[in-house]
């Protein structure tokens, strides 16, 4: 379905890119894809490529007020860490690279149709269709440097990553690791609220 539909981009390991990315950006120099594991202690992410083997792994340590979670590649060599921060009136995430960039993606009240998260320190913008799911990352000059699709009706929240510029890969799964955290979140947050308003 993703590979023909221009709303919903999301496609499997395998299968080709989706035509609305290749019209728009051309054909991907990369694509990655992921897989949500809940176990008792960690939240596990693995991240595979176009031939399912997997390329890096995060792992959250539960229960963890800060969200604190650690990226590893295939190799277990450390990637970066994402923490979120509480008690602030925006969403707000932390990622520290291996290499020592840091930067934040802070995230105003969600428009109707789509949301703007800002990546400070580094000037990029995710730019998301939320009934699409689909999200596109723009460097600081308007450039595109991935666009992330997830998989709708998915017990393991799945995603699919398109990259573009593959310099940035890394950070790239960084940010995916990170939005995927703040989806869960308000995923939860909606549920809390709605099984509070019915009771």
């Amino acid at each position: 379905m993703g590979v023909f539909s221009k709303v919903h981009r999301f496609r499997e390991a395998g299968e080709s890119a989706n035509v609305n990315n290749v019209e728009r950006f051309g054909e991907p120099v990369r694509s990655l894809f992921t897989s949500s594991k809940l176990m008792t202690l960690h939240h596990r992410i693995e991240i595979t490529d176009g031939v399912e083997a997997v390329v890096y792994r995060a792992e959250t340590k539960f229960p963890s007020l800060h969200d604190k979670t650690e990226i590893y590649d295939a190799a277990g060599n450390h990637v970066a860490h994402m923490e979120k921060k509480i008690f602030t009136l925006h969403e707000r995430h932390f990622v520290t690279m291996e290499d020592g960039t840091a930067f934040e993606l802070s995230n105003e009240l969600f428009h109707l149709v789509r949301d703007v998260t800002n990546i400070e320190g580094l000037g990029w913008q995710l730019q998301g269709n939320i009934l699409g799911l689909n999200f596109e990352l723009y460097d600081e000059n308007g450039g595109v440097i991935a666009v992330i699709s997830q998989k709708m009706f998915s017990l393991h929240d799945k995603y699919c990553v398109d990259i573009y510029r593959p310099a940035y890969e890394k950070t790239v799964v960084a940010i995916l690791i990170t939005l995927q955290h703040m989806i869960r979140d308000r995923e939860n947050a909606a549920s809390a609220s709605s099984s509070s308003s019915n009771s």
